[in-house]
């Protein structure tokens, strides 16, 4: 995501109110606050291998549970 500086100088007559509105305006006018919701839940997907490793692992777990299941040694539910 590129950062995008937003400044915002207080003129001399000018309140602090009207300087946060100001900001606030330009804020929303940038779509920064859309964007960052948008990718609030996006992570990043797993690589192909660290997906292949997890379902051997898988694999792997629920071929000796079934192993433990037939010699008793596992109860089942």
């Amino acid at each position: 995501m590129a950062k995008t500086v937003i400044e915002v100088r207080k003129n001399p007559n000018e309140n602090n109110a009207s300087v946060l509105r100001r900001f606030s305006r330009r804020i929303q006018e940038s779509g920064i606050i859309r964007k960052v919701k948008g990718a609030r839940y996006n992570g990043r997907s797993e690589s192909k291998l660290k997906v292949k490793k997890s379902a051997l692992k898988r694999m792997a777990r629920r071929k000796e549970i079934e192993k433990l299941k037939k010699l008793g040694k596992m109860l089942t539910k």
